[in-house]
């Protein structure tokens, strides 16, 4: 992390932090509720954000979202909730920037789920909507779809949480899980099964 920033959401002030690694920006969750809402009082923000992120369990562990250092307006720098997928006033640009992505073949999928990931265009079940939207690409453009029970849950989340750098853990385990079963019924049960326990919080 090399560089700070502010950004603007409506005349509404949203920390970021640049990536020299990913060469990409990452934005204060408190702010981007706030901007969102219009909302003034900051406490009530982050109160919001922290009540969403307990609802939601599987937002925290499918959405690239990390605590980083940000300056707050005392000055003093605070450990701070960060996301990395698109920012809302870009998200209809990068849904249309995805859509126009190649998906021939086997990586070209993948990488395309990666980005689709990454912008995070479904506020609940993200996780599970693109995991139904791949094996969808899969089906049409390769004859396969995925055997999800064949991937191990912490694998998996550790896979994607890396991916947005390097997806070729994401690629390895997808591949090696690959079916031609596709219009087999208790397959896409079992993916459906498989695709929430994946986002069921640890005991």
């Amino acid at each position: 992390m090399s560089k700070m920033s502010i950004r603007f959401y409506k005349d509404r002030e949203v920390r970021a932090v640049w990536d020299d690694e990913t060469n990409k920006w990452w934005f204060s969750a408190v702010d981007v509720v706030a901007a969102i809402n219009e909302e003034d009082n900051s406490n009530k923000s982050r109160r919001y954000w922290n009540t969403f992120k307990n609802r939601h369990e599987e937002f925290q562990s499918s959405t690239i979202c990390r605590q980083l250092k940000m300056t707050a307006i005392d000055g003093k720098r605070y450990l701070t909730d960060a996301f990395q997928f698109a920012p809302v006033q870009f998200l209809d640009q990068t849904l249309k920037d995805i859509e126009a992505m190649s998906e021939n073949t086997f990586d070209e999928i993948i990488d395309k789920y990666v980005e689709m990931n990454i912008a995070h265009p479904f506020m609940e079940g993200n996780g599970r909507s693109t995991r139904i939207w791949l094996d969808l690409i899969l089906k049409k453009n390769l004859a396969k779809c995925v055997d999800w029970s064949q991937i191990e849950k912490q694998e998996y989340l550790d896979a994607m949480k890396h991916s947005t750098t390097d997806s070729s853990e994401i690629k390895r385990l997808i591949e090696a899980a690959l079916t031609d079963k596709i219009n087999d019924r208790e397959m896409f049960m079992k993916g459906v099964d498989y695709s929430y326990y994946y986002e069921q919080p640890e005991q």
